[in-house]
Formats: C-alpha cells, structure tokens, sequence
C-alpha cells in the first residue's frame, strides 16, 4: 500500500512540474508567472485546478487554420476594395490599421446607423427586419432564452424557415445553461440550423467553460445588420429586481454589414466546420446610402493572437486629447486599461467612466471598489447610474471615435470572451454617442473618493481588506 502512496506523489509531482514549464513556457508578464508558480507549489491539487480552468493560455492554439480565415475574409475584402472615395480621417488613421493588421478588420464607409438605447425599441426594429426576410438570415446571441421575447423571436425564425429562408443561429452554451434544450430542438425540426457555440458536456474535467461567445450578431439578407449589447430576453425589455433595464444596441444598413457578416461567418465555421463563402451572402448595396460614416467591425477572442478590442481602447485612451466617455455594467479593468485610464486623466484629458449604481452581482459591486478608489484618485471622473441597471458599453473619444458592442470594462471580456464592436470614425456618430452619455448623465451621482462606506477605525481596514481579497478574484467573475 505505502507504494500506491508514493506512486501517488510522484504522478503529482511530475504533472505539477510540466504544468510549471508549461508556465514558464508561456512567456506572460513575470508577476503573472511567478504568481502561477506560488499557486501550484502551495496549493495543492486546487492549484492544479485552478490554472487548468482559468489559467491557460489559449492565444497560441490556432483552432481556425489561416486559409480558412483567408476564405472567410476574401468576399469581404472584395467589397472593401471595390469602395470609391475612402476617405480615413487622419486622427484614426493607426487605430483602424491596428485594428487592420490584428485581425483583417475592414473600415466600411457608407452607413446608415440607428441607434437603440432600450428593449422597447430595440426588439420591435429586430422583428420588423426579420420578417422581411427573403434570402437568409444570420443570428447570434450570448443569451437566447426561453421566454416570451425568446418565443416570439423564435416564432418569426420557425415562420421564416417555413417560407424557404435560410436560418442561422448561434447560442452560447454556458450563457444558456438552464434553458431546456427543447427550446433549440423545436427550431431544429423546423428546419432552423441551430448550433451551441463550445458546448461544455462535462463541466468538471474542461476549460471551455470559462470560454464563451458574448457577441450579439444579427444579419438579414446581407443588407441590414445588428450589433451591440442587448441579447434576446424579456428582462431587456421589462427591466429585472424591479429595475429598468438601459441599453445600447446598434442597426446598420450599408458597408459595415458586410463586416458583421464576416463576424458571423467565421463563428459558424468555428461551431459548424462550414466554409460559407458564396457571394450571395455580400449582396450589392443599392447606393442608398452615401455618405462618409466609417464603420469597422472589431472581434476579440482567447485563442486569436492579441486582445484586439482592448488594445483599441488603450490606444484610444492613450491618444485622446480632450475627453474619453465610457459607459460599463462592471468595471474589472486589466492592468493595460487601468494604467491607460489614470495616464489619460492625468495628462489633463477628462476621463469619464459611467456604472450602475447597482450591479446586478454583489461580490462584483465589492472587486469593482478597489478599482474605482484607484481612478478616482487619478482624477477619473465616475458617475454612478441610478436609473436602473445600465447595461450599456460604449465609447466616445475627442467628437471623432465611438463604439458600441458587446464588450465590458473588464477581464472577462477582454481576455476570455469572444466579443464584437463597431468601431465609428465619424464626426456625427461620436456627437450622438456622446448625446447619449449625456443624457445618461441626468440620472447620474458623481462618485466621490470619500464614497467608501466605512470610515475609519477597524471597519475601514477590515473593508479594504475584503476589497483586496475580492480584488484576486476579478479575473474570474
């Protein structure tokens, strides 16, 4: 017996120094590193654990080869070349190339947007355009539920398929774990192609599950497209824990469709193992809209080689000259970010920073303390949202740059999420964003360094002592 003991230990032993190498081998910032290493070697078994579900480095695995993405991109491209009188204002001229040699991220120009800052507006515009379906239709959600918003849009697919209309239709499997399957399968038979994106069988023995696709994609008949922040739920429409619900969602009609198509496309590839490819999927614009609204669809994932989207951000942070405005349900910034934001404030340019006064995760609210203690004293102004539960990720920059999508201020969505944003080089659109910070402002309290609850004596140190705690977990929630 004592044998199976140390033959025990030695297993043990061997995997926790190749899963050390593995680490080493990885190349990360050294504080990352060293702080993996002191996890396996005082944590036993849970360390082991712990790197296997959230530590690994999936950024080198090329789960899509490069012809495929080369096949994927070619039709888009196409487009894009065949584009008269693209004008790049100079001011944007290296985040869209950054945004360009990351990922093949085209700049569109001719777009007409209309902008969504609730359910209410949103859903009626999303089903109007389904129904007008001809050709196919593309969809894609974070959340899908099996509700009465999910059964009405589900409704009008089922009745589009029905009439000949290719439907397509991606849901991430974690983000919908407690609705029934049934609710997919009724589509299925419908003749609805319906896929689970990194379907999670065995939650236990797989790091998938800390992998999801957050993006919020919808194309219909190649002409008109939807990207943003709202999934398919009757809370987006109906506000949850009696809380209105704010969010921003974006409809697109002309060149940037052809992006979010692309977006699409390379998902289904990646859930399907389907090329599609056909030009039938890029319709010809019928020049309705001309006008000189650059748009460029920007995605981010664990396993491409750069954190794109949040390379942009600091990029933007880092070059603006007057002001940057942000809207965010949470507020887990990685260390890139946070640095970009208090270098920004205290360089003089006004740095602005908008979240729920209530977010809908209490041990978020505490990680979240930390990080605002530490803006704040950088100058960064942050306006606590008190009209509900803001839901919104936006930017705005210096009147030229915006984005609205599906992505967070935080390490989920920058480091472990597949997300998607439409990034707007445009004088008008990032006046309208702006607007609607603004007016996001009206139902707004100014957080002051002084808000942290407890003052003095051993309360304040027992709650900055639990802030840092909670702080070590940011990268998981």
């Amino acid at each position: 017996m004592i044998y199976v003991h140390w033959l025990i230990l030695l297993v043990y032993i061997f995997v926790v120094a190749v899963t050390m190498i593995k680490v080493l081998m990885d190349n990360r910032q050294p504080a990352k590193t060293l702080a993996w290493l002191l996890v396996l070697s005082f944590l036993p078994m849970v360390g082991i654990v712990l790197y296997f579900f959230f530590g690994q480095n999936t950024r080198k695995e090329k789960l899509i080869s490069q012809h495929s993405m080369d096949q994927l991109t070619k039709r888009s491209m196409l487009e894009f070349v065949e584009q008269r009188n693209l004008v790049v204002p100079d001011r944007c001229r290296q985040l869209i190339r950054l945004f360009y040699n990351q990922a093949t991220a085209l700049p569109f120009k001719d777009n007409e947007v209309t902008l969504f800052t609730s359910g209410y507006e949103f859903f009626p515009a999303l089903l109007a355009e389904l129904s007008k379906a001809t050709q196919h239709i593309h969809l894609e959600s974070y959340i899908f539920e099996d509700d009465a918003l999910g059964n009405i849009v589900a409704d009008v697919l089922v009745d589009k398929a029905r009439q000949g209309v290719e439907v397509r239709v991606i849901y991430d499997d974690v983000g919908n774990w407690h609705v029934s399957g049934a609710f997919y399968e009724r589509m299925r038979t419908e003749g609805i192609d319906v896929h689970a994106f990194m379907p999670v069988k065995f939650p236990a023995f797989t790091s998938k599950v800390n992998y999801r696709n957050h993006r919020k994609l919808c194309v219909v008949d190649g002409r008109v497209g939807f990207i943003g922040g709202m999934n398919i739920a009757d809370r987006y429409v109906r506000g949850q824990h009696g809380q209105p619900w704010r969010d921003t969602h974006t409809m697109v009609r002309g060149g940037a469709v052809y992006a979010i198509q692309r977006a699409f496309l390379v998902d289904w590839y990646f859930v399907d193992r389907t090329l599609v490819t056909d030009r039938r999927y890029y319709p010809v614009l019928d020049g309705a809209v001309s006008n000189d609204c650059l748009a460029q669809v920007v995605t981010s994932s664990p396993i491409a080689r750069w954190p794109d989207i949040m390379q942009g951000y600091v990029r933007i942070l880092l070059e603006a000259q007057e002001y940057v405005y942000m809207e965010s349900p949470y507020f887990l910034p990685t260390d890139d970010v946070l640095l970009a934001m208090c270098t920004a404030s205290l360089s003089g340019v006004d740095v602005r920073l908008m979240i729920p006064r209530q977010p809908d995760s209490r041990i978020v609210k505490w990680a979240m303390q930390s990080y605002l203690s530490e803006i704040l004293e950088a100058g960064v102004k942050v306006y606590m949202y008190d009209g509900g539960f803001n839901h919104s990720k936006i930017l705005v920059a210096d009147d030229i740059v915006s984005t609205c999508g599906s992505t967070n201020v935080d390490f989920r969505s920058f480091e472990n999420n597949f997300e998607s944003n439409i990034f707007f080089y445009q004088r008008e659109m990032a006046l309208r964003m702006k607007a609607l910070f603004v007016a996001d402002m009206e139902q707004c309290t100014v957080m002051e360094a002084a808000d942290s609850g407890v003052r003095g004596g051993i309360g304040l140190f027992l709650l900055r002592l639990w802030e840092s705690l909670v702080r070590l977990l940011s990268p998981l929630l």
